[in-house]
C-alpha cells in the first residue's frame, strides 16, 4: 500500500468518527426529549441547565388541545419570564419573609442568625392579627401592610403573594424564604446564604400523592387548564429565586382555579390552596426548574392534621444534629399503600444534607435554642 493511499484512508476515517459522535449525540437528544429526566437527580447527569432546556423545548410542542385565549397569554408570559435571564446587582440578598399572626416568638433567635450580616438580607413580616412587639433592631418597622388568614383558605396564599409583591420592590433581593412564626435556624447566616444564592434551584416541595389528601382533592372544575394528571402535594414553607417569584406574581389564571375549586368543603372535600397550588403550577411550568423537597423541616410522623411540636423536653445538641443530618427527602402517599419515595437532596450534583430550618418549635424551647445556637451552627 502506498502512502498516497494511507493518507486517502486516514482522510476518510476522520469524516466517519465526525458522523458516528454526530448521529449519537442527536440520538441522546432526542432520546432525552422524548424520555425526560422525571426528578432532580437525573438532571445532573447532564447538568441543571440542560434539563430546564429539555423541559422549556417541550413546553414549545403543540399543546393536546386548543388553549383558550386566556391560557395562551398565560403560558406566552411564563415562558418569556422563565427564558429572560437573570440580572446581577453588586449586593445580592435573601429576603427572609415571616407569616406569623403577631409577635415572632423565637425574634431573639433570629437575633443571632443575623447579626454580622447585614446588608446581606432583608425582613419582611405579615402579623394577620395583632402588631408585634419586637426585641431586635433587625424587625423594627419591617411589618407590610397584612390582612386576615384563615387556615386552609386561599387567604394564606394571599398573605404569602403580599410577602413576595412587598420583597421583589428591592432589586437586591434574588431569593425569598418564606417562615412561620414556628421556624428556627438549623445552620449558620452563611450556610444557607451559600445554599440558596449558588444554585438556580428554588425548593418547592412538589410530589404526586394518589392518595385522598393528594389527587383526591382535585375538582374537575379546575379544567380544563389544570389536569388531574398534573395536580400536585407539598410543603407551604418554600425558598424560591426571583425569576420565580415574578412569575407568582404575574399569574391570577392558575391562581383563580385554586382560589374557587380548592378550598375546605368543595365537592365534599377538603382541599388546601397552600398545599398545591404552587407546586402544581411549578410542576406544569418549570419541573426541572425546583428541587422538589422544601428546606424547611416538618415532622408528620405523628399523622396528624398539624405536624409534630418540638417542645424543651426531649431538646438537645443531638436532636438538631439529627435534623441537619438528613440527606434524603421522604415522601409518603396517603393511600392505603401507603408508598414511601425516598429521594437524595441534591444540590449542583452533590448529595448534601436537606434542611436549612425546622419548624414547629413551641416558645418554651427560646432560651434552649439561644444558648445551643452557637454550637450547632459551627457543626
Amino acid at each position: 500500500m502506498g502512502i498516497k493511499d494511507m493518507h486517502r484512508r486516514s482522510r476518510l476515517r476522520k469524516p466517519t468518527w465526525i458522523i458516528i459522535l454526530v448521529s449519537l449525540v442527536c440520538v441522546f437528544l432526542v432520546v432525552a426529549y422524548i424520555y425526560p429526566p422525571q426528578d432532580t437527580t437525573a438532571c445532573y447527569i447532564l447538568s441543571s441547565s440542560s434539563c430546564q432546556t429539555i423541559s422549556r423545548w417541550r413546553s414549545r410542542s403543540p399543546p393536546e388541545r386548543e388553549l383558550s385565549e386566556e391560557e395562551t397569554a398565560a403560558r406566552v408570559v411564563i415562558e418569556n419570564l422563565l427564558n429572560t435571564p437573570s440580572i446581577e446587582t453588586k449586593n445580592p440578598k435573601i429576603a427572609f419573609m415571616f407569616l406569623s399572626p403577631g409577635s415572632l416568638a423565637f425574634e431573639r433567635l433570629w437575633d443571632k442568625f443575623f447579626q454580622g450580616h447585614e446588608g446581606k438580607f432583608s425582613i419582611h413580616i405579615h402579623a394577620s392579627k395583632a402588631k408585634p412587639v419586637h426585641y431586635s433592631r433587625y424587625f423594627q418597622n419591617r411589618e407590610i401592610h397584612s390582612d386576615k388568614v384563615d387556615w386552609g383558605k386561599i387567604s394564606m396564599i394571599d398573605a404569602e403573594k403580599r410577602l413576595l409583591a412587598n420583597a421583589l420592590k428591592d432589586p437586591d433581593n434574588r431569593h425569598f424564604v418564606l417562615l412561620s412564626d414556628s421556624c428556627v435556624p438549623l445552620r449558620s447566616f452563611e450556610f444557607v446564604y451559600s445554599y440558596l444564592m449558588y444554585t438556580d434551584l428554588s425548593f418547592i416541595d412538589s410530589f404526586e400523592d394518589p392518595g385522598p389528601h393528594g389527587s383526591g382533592r382535585y375538582s374537575e372544575h379546575m379544567l380544563p387548564e389544570v389536569e388531574k394528571k398534573h395536580f400536585r402535594k407539598g410543603a407551604q414553607w418554600f425558598t424560591m429565586k426571583r425569576q420565580h417569584a415574578i412569575i407568582v406574581m404575574a399569574d391570577s389564571l392558575y391562581y383563580t382555579k385554586f382560589r374557587d375549586y380548592c378550598k375546605p368543603g368543595m365537592d365534599g372535600r377538603n382541599c388546601y390552596a397552600d398545599e398545591h397550588y404552587l407546586p402544581t403550577f411549578f410542576h406544569m411550568f418549570d419541573p426541572s426548574g425546583i428541587a422538589n423537597w422544601s428546606v424547611t423541616h416538618v415532622d408528620w410522623s405523628e399523622r396528624k392534621w398539624h405536624p409534630k411540636s418540638y417542645g424543651l423536653k426531649g431538646l438537645s445538641l443531638q436532636l438538631i444534629k439529627n435534623l441537619t443530618s438528613i440527606t434524603e427527602s421522604v415522601h409518603e402517599t396517603s393511600n392505603a399503600k401507603r408508598v414511601t419515595t425516598i429521594t437524595p437532596c441534591m444540590w449542583n450534583g452533590v448529595n448534601r444534607p436537606c434542611y436549612l430550618f425546622a419548624r414547629k418549635f413551641l416558645p418554651e424551647t427560646l432560651d434552649k435554642m439561644i444558648d445551643l445556637f452557637p454550637s450547632y451552627t459551627t457543626i
